[in-house]
């Protein structure tokens, strides 16, 4: 049986990642987004995880709100990604740096 200290310890991994993620590639909107996402999931699974642990089921209850959440922000997201992409012809965060309305 896996232990909550081994989930913590994959959740703690993968919020890293998703870090590095957007540490290291501050170009790429998309690439962005996913590793925001990755974040999301992370902090989900280490609520289950709890959830399992302590024996309430308000954890996994609070995880569907954060993933219902997790993807109207994705679904806006991309939708803002296609204008943006269409008025611009790039994804390059660096070419987006002004906004005019």
């Amino acid at each position: 049986m896996i232990s909550l200290s081994q989930y913590l310890i994959l959740g703690a991994i993968l919020f890293a990642l998703g870090v590095v993620g957007i540490f290291l590639n501050r170009k790429n909107v998309v690439i962005l987004l996913m590793a925001i996402e990755l974040m999301l999931l992370a902090v989900n699974m280490n609520f289950v995880a709890f959830s399992s642990y302590l024996n309430d089921p308000a954890g996994q209850i609070f995880v569907f709100f954060i993933l219902t959440v997790a993807a109207a922000e994705s679904a806006i997201g991309l939708a803002i990604l296609i204008v943006l992409f269409r008025n611009r012809s790039t994804i390059n965060v660096e070419d987006l740096d002004t906004l005019k309305g």
